[in-house]
């Protein structure tokens, strides 16, 4: 009980943060995508921030021609999930068949149709090591026969009234992991719901809430805390857990949001001397919308003469505002990236 109000009161606040802004989709769109590379990690995938900031500023979608490669469009399809759910909630509520749509842009090109992307297993599975057979399993779902009746069950506690949303909300969570709907990508998806739980019971406004690094950063507790409920019970160690999850998250996302803030509008009152130009605020949006590119987007897509394109970038390239990713050679174009944005999200590669 001492953690509940801690939660609601650290949550709040990141709300009022977010209301602050005037364009949170812009501001702080990035931070969806180092949601996914955090999200993806637990479940074992390599890639960083940068180097899928790299593939897709490349524009080759759909790439799974190496590991890593499929690796980085996992990371995209989660991103691209979120988008989607959150599209779907204009005439959904959240609920199976929300999810189940949403898991088959999460699962898109991953595996082929074996994963039966969007729709619940029909075998039975297990979690354990790799390789690891039934018998060494560490924990063993629920029988592929009794999916449908336990997400009805799961789907009817969703819609519930209960003392207290938070408290749900750690049910929900641990109850969708241990269910094990899908073959793949439950881990991916029920951090998904998390987002999606905030925004669909008004307790955010956006699904701006990034809960993947405070359970990367404390794996072995997760899984821990996740495994004790099934094996001991221990329901009050999941929720307590829990909730120190959201209280420390939404602390780190909201002092993220103001440091973002406070340098786009550093930018704002920079970019007009720096540039000279009437599209210096068109610009600046631009780049911070998409923090890693390749310039024939950029003046393909910023809406800025291709002549001002070319000197805005110059000048912004010579006043350190982006630094060079890749050199332009041949037909390969410059790759340039925003390295202030990209190290307040929490990328360490060194842009």
């Amino acid at each position: 009980m001492p953690l509940v109000g801690p939660a609601h009161a650290a949550i709040a606040r990141y709300n009022a943060t977010l209301h602050s802004l005037p364009n949170a989709g812009l501001l702080i769109g990035q931070l969806i995508k180092q949601e996914a590379v955090l999200s993806s990690q637990i479940e074992g995938t390599q890639p960083t921030f940068g180097q899928v900031l790299k593939f897709e500023a490349q524009g080759k979608p759909n790439d799974e021609s190496t590991a890593q490669k499929a690796d980085v469009q996992k990371v995209l399809n989660y991103a691209d999930a979120l988008l989607e759910a959150m599209r779907l909630r204009q005439t959904l509520p959240l609920s199976q068949r929300l999810i189940k749509q949403t898991h088959a842009v999460l699962m898109r090109g991953l595996g082929g149709t074996e994963q039966e992307p969007g729709h619940y297993r029909r075998v039975s599975n297990w979690i354990g090591p790799q390789g690891a057979s039934r018998e060494q399993a560490r924990f063993i779902p629920c029988d592929a026969a009794q999916i449908e009746g336990a997400m009805a069950e799961w789907e009817g506690y969703l819609h519930s009234e209960t003392p207290d949303k938070l408290i749900q909300l750690a049910i929900l969570h641990a109850e969708f992991e241990a269910i094990h709907p899908f073959l793949d990508g439950n881990g991916r998806l029920g951090r998904l719901i998390v987002t999606l739980y905030l925004v669909a019971k008004d307790i955010l406004p956006a699904p701006h809430f990034y809960i993947s690094e405070y359970l990367e950063r404390n794996r072995e507790e997760y899984t821990e805390r996740l495994l004790a409920v099934s094996r001991d019970d221990d329901w009050t160690g999941w929720c307590a857990f829990f909730l120190q999850a959201l209280t420390r998250q939404a602390a780190s996302d909201g002092e993220k949001t103001r440091k973002i803030f406070r340098l786009y509008n550093e930018r704002k009152d920079w970019i007009q001397q720096a540039t000279h130009s009437q599209y210096g605020m068109l610009a600046l949006d631009w780049i911070f919308a998409n923090p890693v590119f390749v310039t024939p987007r950029f003046f393909a897509e910023s809406g800025i003469p291709k002549p001002t394109a070319i000197r805005i970038l110059r000048e912004l390239r010579k006043q350190d505002m982006l630094s060079e990713v890749q050199p332009g050679r041949g037909r390969r174009p410059a790759m340039l990236a925003f390295p202030e944005l990209l190290a307040i999200a929490g990328e360490e590669d060194g842009f």
